[in-house]
Formats: structure tokens, sequence, C-alpha cells
């Protein structure tokens, strides 16, 4: 199952896996100029998750309008996100001996599990701010030749400068086939850490919320009750008047708890701005 989002793949992407021989079922491949993206692709796959039950295909594959994004739906219908991805493509590179240097880049979104994983496979993971600019910038500064966002942005640079849903879409059946395991054992590569993301918004042209003397103080509170058992993340957004407060950990209630502290200031900062 393939869906192209009414997108810039709408095409090729059907075409080349049929050339390597899979058999195709399509979505999403009657752009009009105004469907692209709409209730279909990598951002709405809920769509191709019941088509991948209903035809019980192998695997699905699941493309944005501009098709620089990736996710995998396997066999049984769960979503296989980027870090698991750029997890499945590092470990093969690596067994392959095509890694330019020993390690990849993703930006602080992604999960813990995925820094854990690749230690254990004796690579590095190279953070950077969100943004596939951001992991291009710094594959090319250090010499990485794999990187990209747990939103599916992957960027392999022995073939293309930007990331490439398709490309990455490839690399992922290649080890499916070598492998001769359903997709459900192949792509999933490690147990992600429990992680909580809410956002606040707040009116642009008020005080920025972040400057708040009490959510400085939250932030740093839950900074010590996290440290060492997790990290904690609070951004605004580069886009849209939005606060951004990530933390991931083993402990669940310990991460919400954490959320859910720092959530409260910025809302209250939010108010009284």
């Amino acid at each position: 199952m393939i869906d192209c989002a009414n997108g810039a793949a709408y095409k090729v992407a059907p075409e080349a896996l049929w050339e390597l021989g899979a058999e195709v079922v399509k979505l999403g491949v009657d752009p009009n100029g105004f469907n692209i993206n709409k209730d279909c692709g990598s951002t709405a796959p809920d769509d191709l998750i019941r088509k991948v039950n209903e035809v019980r295909a192998d695997i699905g594959i699941a493309l944005d309008g501009d098709a620089d994004r990736v996710v995998i739906i396997d066999e049984k219908g769960h979503v296989i996100d980027g870090d698991q991805l750029m997890a499945l493509i590092a470990k093969s590179w690596k067994e392959q001996g095509t890694l330019s240097k020993p390690g990849i880049v993703a930006t602080v979104m992604s999960n813990l599990g995925l820094e854990r994983f690749l230690k254990g496979l004796s690579l590095k993971l190279e953070r950077t701010n969100v943004g596939d600019r951001y992991v291009v910038e710094q594959m090319r500064a250090k010499g990485y030749n794999v990187g990209g966002e747990q939103s599916g942005h992957i960027i392999l640079s022995d073939f293309s400068t930007t990331g490439d849903g398709l490309l990455a879409a490839l690399q992922v059946l290649a080890v499916i086939v070598q492998s001769g395991k359903p997709a459900s054992e192949v792509c999933k590569q490690f147990d992600p850490a429990p992680q909580i993301l809410e956002n606040v918004r707040y009116e642009r042209g008020k005080p920025d919320p972040m400057a708040a003397e009490s959510v400085k103080a939250a932030i740093k509170d839950a900074e010590e009750r996290l440290k060492g058992a997790g990290r904690l993340l609070v951004r605004k957004s580069g886009t849209e008047p939005l606060v951004r407060i990530m933390a991931e950990g083993d402990d669940e209630k310990l991460v919400r708890d954490a959320v859910n502290d720092v959530k409260a200031a910025v809302v209250a900062a939010a108010k009284a701005a």
C-alpha cells in the first residue's frame, strides 16, 4: 500500500515500487490542486491503516505532499515513525559498512530510546534544533550521511541533499526483503521511552510567557526532578504562537507531572500578560 497524499510523488512512487516487483495498491494519487495532504498521507494515515488491514498488505508507505517525509504502517496496522526508521537504516548501514561516521544526526525531539539503541551499537546521536535544515547543516559540518526527524524526514546524503520519503522507504523495504521477516518484526528496533508533548497557545504581541520568572522557575524545578531519569524541552514554535513542552523518561508519571507543572506555569503567564 502506498499513500502519496495527492502530492508530488503521486505518479513516480507507485511506478517505482511496481517496477521493483511489488504489487501496489494506491491511495492519494488524484491531485486536483486543492486536496494535497487533505486527510491523507503521512500527516493523516488513518485511511492507509484501514486499507492495509483491509487488503492484508505486507506494508503501508505514507508520504506527505512534497514527498520529503515518510511513515511506515506495518502489516498489523501499527505506525512506525522516523525514529524507528533511522534506527533501522543506521543498523543496516553499519552492518554494510556504509555509514560515513559512527552515528547519525537527529533533532532534540527524537526519542531517548533511539539514543540508547544507537549507543548499544556504539553509534552516536548528534542532536540539533527542530527542522530538517538544521539536520542537513549538521550532517554536512560533521560528515554524517544519515539524519532525520521523528516526523519522518529522513536524509540520506549518499543519494540526496534533502529528505526523500521514497528513498527512505526503499531502504526500509530492502532490509525487510533481505531479512525475510514481516515489517512488524523488522521496523520496530527499540521500545520508545514515554514521551509527552503539550502545546500552549499565547497571543501575538503580548509579553513572551517564556520570559516570566514563574515559568523559568517551573522549568528549573522540572529539570531537577528529571535529572538522570529523563529530559525536558521547552521551546517556542518557529511558525505559530505556541510554547511546546516535551518531556520523556522511564517513569511516565514523573514525565507527565513535569510537563503538567510547566504547562500550568506557561498558561498562567500567558493569561497574565
